[in-house]
């Protein structure tokens, strides 16, 4: 089995890199200054432990890749990319490749659904970043995540056993699950509060506005009928697997979305975070007042360049109760 990782970013570039220093047939696909500084330089994985540069195969798009029935790609980009990298793997000739969702938020399973028979869903939890060309960053020691894998809706099958084994052997924890979609569930819950933090910084995690965030989701996924695991049982399968470290005495910077307002994307994944409940809200008659505002302020964020942080919680909840 050869693992192609499209999108070898923040989580793409940790996976890619320790499936490839621990033996697995890997390939990176990148894009624009990442691709040229990995494929010049090699892949440098930074952590609190030291630093590897690894010097693995990278591309920069499907096309690059001379595709075979034993490879399996892992979807590693946002979901905001989505769209655009599943039109690259069919336009490639990999209709028939296994498609892995490693995304936050639950709406890549089903925009891949559309175009390939065999999805897989993963329950990412890996506290990376990626803020330069060429540099990964993964902070958990001496686990850097957790990759549990399923088949998408549900079930499990050989594949998703020999992904979570590979995981597995690549220092990450990796559990194949059948009912995967209900741990997506409870992490897109926990996710909410990723705009929160991208605009207020990352004590806004435990903000106001971040919980009524949270109560709304939950409220959410009630009314659609929609099942999660339970806050204990996420918390007993994270256990003290991830315990992240500081790089090289330096403060460990936001989640996702935190870096796409730091690198200047001039995109965030809102949309289908807070934007998945607000959606789920409309079609069930709940109201999302604080995912709607979170929504709009973190695109609006992005789309006019603005810095992570520039936005004080308290003026987020005061204009939610204005």
């Amino acid at each position: 089995m050869r693992i192609v990782i499209y999108g070898a970013g923040a989580i793409g570039g940790v996976l890619g890199g320790r499936l490839f220093e621990h033996g697995h047939d890997v390939v990176l696909i990148a894009r624009g200054a990442h691709y040229e500084a990995m494929r010049a330089h090699g892949l440098r994985i930074e952590t609190p432990e030291g630093d590897g540069v690894f010097r693995l195969p990278v591309v920069d798009s499907p096309a690059g890749v001379d595709w075979d029935t034993d490879d399996v790609v892992v979807l590693a980009m946002k979901t905001q990319d989505i769209v655009h990298a599943l039109g690259a793997l069919v336009s490639a000739g990999a209709a028939d490749v296994p498609v892995v969702c490693a995304q936050n938020g639950v709406e890549s399973e089903r925009m891949a659904a559309r175009r390939h028979d065999n999805v897989y869903g993963v329950c990412v939890m890996c506290p990376a970043a990626h803020l330069r060309p060429g540099v990964v960053q993964a902070f958990s020691v001496p686990m850097p995540g957790m990759f549990d894998v399923g088949r998408f809706p549900t079930g499990t099958d050989a594949l998703a056993g020999a992904l979570a084994d590979a995981f597995s052997a690549a220092t990450f924890h990796a559990v194949a699950r059948p009912d995967i979609m209900r741990w997506k569930y409870t992490k897109l819950l926990m996710n909410l509060g990723n705009a929160a933090e991208a605009l207020s910084g990352p004590s806004a995690r435990m903000s106001e506005i971040a919980r009524q965030a949270r109560a709304e989701g939950i409220a959410v996924l009630r009314a659609a009928g929609i099942d999660f695991v339970s806050d204990e049982d996420f918390a007993a399968r994270r256990g003290d697997l991830i315990r992240p470290q500081p790089i090289g005495g330096g403060p460990r910077p936001g989640g996702s979305s935190w870096q796409s307002l730091e690198r200047g994307t001039g995109r965030i994944e809102a949309d289908y975070l807070n934007g998945e409940i607000a959606l789920l809200g409309r079609l069930h008659g709940v109201p999302t007042p604080a995912n709607a505002l979170l929504q709009r302020a973190a695109n609006e964020a992005a789309r006019l360049g603005r810095p992570p942080g520039e936005t004080s919680a308290d003026a987020l909840l005061g204009e939610l109760r204005s």
